[in-house]
């Protein structure tokens, strides 16, 4: 994978991240720098975790399906681009999903619920030959700036520009699974 490839992936699977750190900054009580910052660890490393974690799965899994892997790939990266991109389109309100601030458990459990895309990438990754260890690094570090930033950011642009944010990284991983894909069937 190119590093811009690499660079995409990461974006485009710290937008949801990004979209909830936006949501839960725009509390009516403002964000401390401690709060963004330990939001954007907890986010940055669950969000490292996954990828690697559905790698291992998918390693275990391909040696079964080597002639299918390209589309595995295009049709996972195309769902979950998909179910973001729709996702941003039919919410109302970011903030009013997201667990208060200040609760421990309510930041885990969005950190869980918004890295589960980056498990099912992580098994597409299987496919392809590429460096884990990188590409997670890329989506971790993406994860914590973007939702760090994020919740010093939420309180004045959550509700204005998250939903698009959303929709720009869902068709970003729409677009990359559909360059795997044709690189794939393109191929001498």
């Amino acid at each position: 994978m190119s590093p811009v490839s690499i660079a995409v992936l990461a974006i485009g699977m710290s937008v949801d991240a990004l979209i909830a750190a936006l949501g839960r900054g725009a509390s009516p009580i403002g964000p401390t720098l401690s709060q963004a910052v330990r939001t954007g660890l907890v986010f940055g490393i669950v969000e490292m975790l996954t990828p690697i974690i559905g790698w291992a799965l998918g390693i275990a899994a391909s040696q079964y399906i080597q002639a299918i892997d390209h589309w595995i790939a295009f049709i996972l990266l195309a769902a979950v681009g998909g179910r973001m991109t729709i996702h941003a389109m039919t919410r109302k309100d970011v903030a009013q999903k997201e667990a208060p601030a200040g609760s421990m458990f309510g930041l885990l459990a969005t950190a869980v619920g918004t890295s589960l895309d980056a498990m099912a990438v992580g098994v597409s990754l299987a496919f392809l030959n590429v460096n884990i260890i990188v590409i997670a690094a890329a989506i971790g570090l993406a994860t914590m700036v973007m939702s760090t930033g994020g919740i010093l950011a939420g309180r004045y642009l959550g509700a204005r520009f998250g939903r698009y944010a959303e929709i720009v990284g869902g068709i970003a991983l729409i677009g990359l699974g559909a360059k795997i894909l044709f690189d794939h069937l393109l191929a001498p």
